[in-house]
C-alpha cells in the first residue's frame, strides 16, 4: 500500500521559510518523478514543483526563484524549500507522483503564510 506523508508546515509571516517532507512508502521512490501540489482556497489543486528520477527539475512561475524542490532516494522522501514566503502560497501542500495517482494523495501540510 502507498503511503505519502507530508509535514513541515506552519505558520509563518511574509518574507519566511519552511521546509516540507514528504516520505514515500510502498512505491519504488527512485524511479519515479514526484511533485509537491498545493490547494488554496476556493481555487484547484496546482502543480507547484516537480523531480525527476534523475534531479531534473521544474517549477510553476510564480515559486520560480523561491522554492527548490529536492529528493534523498536513500530516504524515500522529497523535499520542498519555500522561501520569501508569500500571503498567496498559503494552501495546503501534498505530494505525489508527478503524473499524480488518484489513490496516492495524503493529508497533506497546512503553510499558512500571515502577518
Amino acid at each position: 500500500q502507498v503511503q505519502l506523508v507530508e509535514s513541515g508546515g506552519g505558520l509563518v509571516q511574509p518574507g519566511g521559510s519552511l521546509r516540507l517532507s514528504c516520505a514515500a512508502s510502498g512505491i519504488i521512490f527512485r524511479i519515479n518523478s514526484m511533485g509537491w501540489f498545493r490547494r488554496a482556497p476556493g481555487k484547484p489543486r496546482e502543480l507547484v514543483a516537480d523531480i525527476t528520477s534523475g534531479g531534473s527539475t521544474s517549477y510553476t512561475d510564480s515559486v520560480k526563484g523561491r522554492f527548490t524542490i529536492s529528493r534523498d532516494n536513500l530516504k524515500n522522501t522529497v523535499y520542498l524549500q519555500m522561501n520569501n514566503l508569500k500571503p498567496d502560497d498559503t494552501a495546503v501542500y501534498y505530494c505525489n507522483t508527478a503524473s499524480p495517482n488518484p489513490n496516492y494523495w495524503g493529508q497533506g501540510t497546512q503553510v499558512t503564510v500571515s502577518s
